[in-house]
């Protein structure tokens, strides 16, 4: 199947001292992210502390067809995401906050399938600018 050409597919570590987070302050662990094919698309799964040192434990799963999947866990109510592919080493994520979209994450493998990055830009629920570059070691 296409799913299983996913270089994206596994357990992921944010590594800290390679991300930039802005705004920040960074988180205080480092999340781990497990990446799984689901029906048509995945499911991401995130476990980590926030930057005031509180665990965190989120879910989404959907196909890649740009509509909105309710995130689990979410800290705030009504967050959904939508996914889209764009190759089989890169897609992105469309987060909206009650409908109206907030940060899109551009997410790619390098060719090596040793690091993923997300490149997250839009504007967080307090409307501040979010550019972030977060990388991920494969694990």
């Amino acid at each position: 199947s296409a799913q299983s050409a996913d270089s994206w597919i596994g357990t992921w570590k944010v590594n800290l001292e390679k991300s930039k987070y802005s705004p920040g302050p960074k988180p205080t662990a480092a999340t781990i992210i497990k990446i799984e094919p689901s029906a048509d698309g995945m499911k991401t799964t995130f476990d980590g502390m926030t930057s005031e040192g509180k665990p965190f434990h989120t879910e989404a799963a959907g196909a890649f067809d740009d509509k909105d999947n309710p995130v689990k866990g979410a800290r705030l109510p009504n967050t959904t995401a939508a996914y889209k592919r764009i190759d089989s080493g890169t897609f992105e994520s469309l987060t909206k906050i009650d409908g109206k979209p907030t940060t899109t994450a551009r997410v790619s493998v390098s060719a090596d399938g040793k690091t993923l990055t997300a490149t997250v830009t839009g504007k967080n629920a307090d409307g501040q600018a979010v550019n972030q570059v977060i990388v991920h070691d494969k694990q």
